[in-house]
């Protein structure tokens, strides 16, 4: 079930980003209002990151997003 809950959680992630320019190129950033030991836990397997205690937002890398995309078929959701 956690593993489902972390899937869950990085797809909502992807779902509800947006891409934000920075000095360093573009990144795909979402709020990050969810359990943080599931972001912890993200962050740890390097699909998110940026997320400290303090921000209010993360950044999903370019392994998240890719996971983010396979979710979104295992989970039948359509962009």
């Amino acid at each position: 079930m956690e593993e489902q809950i972390k899937e869950l959680t990085l797809l909502l992630l992807y779902l509800t980003s947006w891409t934000e320019k920075e000095a360093y190129g573009e990144y795909q950033r979402a709020w990050k209002e969810y359990d943080f030991d599931i972001l912890d836990s993200l962050e740890d397997e390097r699909l998110i990151g940026g997320s400290t205690h303090k921000a209010k937002s993360t950044y999903i890398t370019d392994e998240g997003i890719k996971k983010a995309k396979e979710l979104m078929k295992k989970y039948n959701v359509k962009e």
